[in-house]
């Protein structure tokens, strides 16, 4: 296992995921610094029998943002005001003004999905992940998946006022 391609391939897919389950930038940073760490001491324990290593990191990251969650005495959430910047960026001012109505209304309509939606919705459009390579991550059918983010989708559409804009 080539580790350094491993961080170059993955790195900002599970930026993104972390950022797009956390609010705040700097935790996304040491989450996503933590993922990488654990990654690599765990290296000689990534079994390819076993699935993909993106799923095996994800499966990191997915652990990763839980115990943050529990260290700050609540459960992890799936904000996505901050899914829409890289790594290490500060948001243009143009880029803002545009933005900003747009992705409070989308932060609404996924406040109100339930956690699990949430979390699945995250790992296929953060992270890019396929329904199959979610369902093997979380133990759900992939058909299930499908269901699960055509509903999330629905959901979040009738929030929006019918908005074909996810």
């Amino acid at each position: 296992m080539d580790f350094a391609d491993i961080y170059d391939r993955y790195f900002d897919k599970v930026y993104n995921y972390v950022r797009y389950r956390v609010r705040l930038a700097d935790a996304a940073d040491d989450i996503t610094a933590r993922v990488f760490e654990a990654a690599l001491g765990k290296a000689g324990t990534y079994d390819p029998a076993k699935g993909p290593e993106q799923a095996w990191l994800f499966g990191i990251a997915r652990n990763a943002v839980a115990d943050w969650g529990r260290a700050r005495g609540r459960r992890a959430e799936v904000p996505l005001d901050g899914a829409f910047e890289g790594p290490g960026s500060d948001p243009r001012a143009e880029d803002i003004l545009e933005g900003r109505e747009e992705r409070e209304r989308v932060l609404a309509a996924a406040a109100a999905l339930d956690e699990r939606s949430r979390d699945i919705m995250a790992l296929k459009f953060s992270s890019g992940m396929t329904n199959r390579e979610i369902a093997a991550m979380t133990g759900l059918g992939e058909n299930n998946v499908g269901i699960i983010i055509y509903r999330a989708v629905k959901r979040m559409r009738e929030l929006l006022g019918g908005s074909k804009s996810i």
